[in-house]
Parts: C-alpha cells; structure tokens; sequence
C-alpha cells in the first residue's frame, strides 16, 4: 500500500539517496552530499531504531558513498571537499568518513543545525554526524545563476560548484549546482522528492504529504520548488536531480 502511496507499484515505497562524485583537475575528489554512513551502518551514530524502522534505510557498507568511492580506487583522502544540500542524517551520515574534507553549505544550514529551535529540527540532526566536521559556510552575497541568488564561488574550490539557495525543506536547505563541460548538473536535495515536480503534473499523495510533514517553511518549499520548475522549462542546459527519486537516478 505504501508503494501506491509514492506511486511506484510495490508493497513499499523505493527512494534513493543521491549523491554526486566529482572528480576535478585541482581540487581532488568533491562529493555532493553524503548519504549514510559507516557510522550509521554500525549503528554508532545514535539514530534511533524507530527513525531506522520509518526510514526502511538499507544499512549495508556497500551502499556507502566511502564504500563506493573505495570501489573506484580512491582513498577517503581523496575527497577534499564535500558540499551538502542541507545536514539531514540521510545526507551528512557519511561526513565521518571523511574527516579531513571541508564541508561547504549555507550558513542558515549550518545554524539550523547546531543551534536546533524547535522539534522538528531537533530530531532531524545528529550531533554525532556533524562532530569534528571543518564546516565553510555562505550566505547569498549579491551573486545569481540564471536570475536566481546564488553563491558560485565556494572557497577554495577552483571547479564550478556553487550553492543556489532553495528553503523550506529545511532553514537553509540549497541546491548544488555543478558545470559539466555545456551542461549544468542541479542536486537539487530535498527541495523536491518527485520528478512530476518540474513538469507540474500530479505529484503521488505520499510524497506530498511528506514534503508538507518535513519542511520548516511550506511556503518558501513551494517557492523553491517552483523555481526549479521555471529552471526546467527555460534552460535546456540544466539538469535537475532530486535526491531521492529512483527514476532521475536512473536515467542519470
């Protein structure tokens, strides 16, 4: 029933974790958010069973981002930088895997985090996962991309990887815009979880009611979620990526 729910047809519903693996010319390996990680899989992160058992997260060390960029021949070393869409625990699980990479992310995030203001942030962030992190945070200084606000230049990262700001999901959940060669790559987080989303057809009942349960600000998630969709429909340079839907996955 739950799979109806997401409109996929299983018994429960299939998400993914998306993550994006760059490898650039002078900044090493840079890792768009993080998924869970060894932490998690070894159940020392302090995420309860009951958050486990809603999320029906697939907690094998294959499915890690370390775990996978090991698999490709490189070290944990070799990521240097990741830049995180918001610090939920299904997208900064895996940032103790990689202690010596700069964190970059919008300074709201990064308050939201640290400093949680209310329940639905207390229970969103885990304090193990961000421990000892080296956090580089932003805020929208007068820059845009396609019109939009826009940090484009991350501190010491020469590629073309910036933070567009997307609120709502989260209090400074941004999306992660990425040049690859005439195209750009959007991980657009959380601000949407539906690929429906960006044609405005019909978004399954389940996501839309999550989308609603999760953000911190309704009205700017739909606002950024609407910009997204104008992104869509004006540049056919620019693909967008939810975090979680399998199809986009896929096809990626």
């Amino acid at each position: 029933m739950a799979g109806q729910l997401f409109g996929q047809h299983s018994w429960r519903g299939k998400l993914v974790a998306h993550c994006f693996l760059l490898e650039t010319d002078r900044d090493g390996l840079v890792l768009v958010d993080t998924g869970f990680g060894t932490p998690d899989i070894e159940h020392r992160s302090g995420i309860t069973r009951s958050t486990m058992f809603m999320l029906s997260a697939k907690l094998v060390r294959e499915e890690t981002a370390l775990a996978q960029i090991e698999a490709r021949g490189f070290r944990a070393s070799d990521v240097r930088h990741i830049v995180v869409t918001h610090l939920d625990l299904d997208h900064a699980g895996g940032l103790p895997d990689f202690p010596g990479a700069k964190v970059h992310l919008h300074a709201r995030e990064h308050a939201a985090a640290i400093a949680p203001a209310t329940f639905n942030e207390k229970r969103r962030y885990i304090k193990s996962q961000l421990a000892g992190a080296q956090f580089e945070v932003y805020a929208e200084d007068g820059e845009t991309w396609r019109g939009l606000p826009a940090v484009t230049k991350l501190r010491g990262v020469a590629a073309d990887i910036g933070l567009l700001p997307m609120h709502g999901h989260t209090r400074g959940h941004s999306a992660v815009l990425v040049k690859d060669s005439e195209r750009w790559l959007v991980h657009a987080g959380d601000a949407y979880f539906h690929r429906n989303t960006l044609t405005g057809a019909k978004v399954p009942i389940g996501f839309r009611m999550f989308e609603r349960t999760m953000a911190v600000d309704d009205a700017a998630r739909r606002s950024s979620a609407a910009a997204l969709r104008q992104l869509h429909a004006s540049y056919p340079d620019v693909s967008l990526y939810s975090a979680h839907d399998p199809v986009e996955f896929t096809n990626a």
